[in-house]
């Protein structure tokens, strides 16, 4: 077992403040939700980090509220941020729609999967309250690292690392997400 190597994916998650980003990270890893998390990433006092954030990273969750249009017509500004600072090509992008548990939406699912389309991106809509999609949105864009082995071979020993379905999800989602 000697041979095994483990290795660390960077995956990025962006969008404007207020969509979710905290929200659907907590639900991810601690299965939590917190009604008054405060999202601060992408607050003027971080800018500073902004190249060394991008940096390496082998996927990106770009991130927009169902409720406010301002955050869907702003995805242009991040994928324009991504393509400055990002130092790989082949990064697996996933456009994510969240809060679709609420009501009266301004962005309906088929402009999201016309974005994700134009932009050759994974889409899924999710809810960080309910947790509808949001361990989906994370499986499946780590599966699709995997299965792009340039992302995720193991620089520092120049050989892969050997992971399985079940490691990548195998796909669990039942075709929750879109694949493009």
């Amino acid at each position: 077992m000697e041979d095994d190597v483990l290795t660390t994916l960077k995956i990025l998650i962006i969008g404007e403040s207020g969509v979710g980003k905290s929200s659907l990270l907590l639900r991810f890893t601690d299965d939590t939700f917190d009604p008054e998390q405060s999202d601060t990433a992408g607050q003027e006092r971080f800018r500073t980090l902004t190249p060394s954030y991008y940096r390496g990273a082998q996927g990106v969750i770009l991130v927009y509220d169902v409720m406010r249009r301002e955050t869907f017509t702003k995805l242009d500004n991040w994928l324009n941020e991504l393509e400055t600072y990002c130092t790989r090509n082949d990064l697996v992008k996933m456009l994510v729609g969240n809060k679709i548990d609420k009501e009266n939406h301004e962005v309906d699912r088929a402009e999201g999967l016309k974005f994700a389309r134009k932009h050759s991106m994974l889409f899924i809509e999710a809810s960080a309250k309910t947790k509808d999609g949001v361990q989906c949105a994370f499986e499946e864009l780590v599966e699709k690292i995997i299965q792009t082995p340039g992302l995720w071979q193991s620089e520092g020993h120049g050989r892969a690392v050997q992971l399985t379905d079940e490691d990548a999800g195998g796909g669990s989602c039942g075709g929750y997400c879109s694949l493009l």
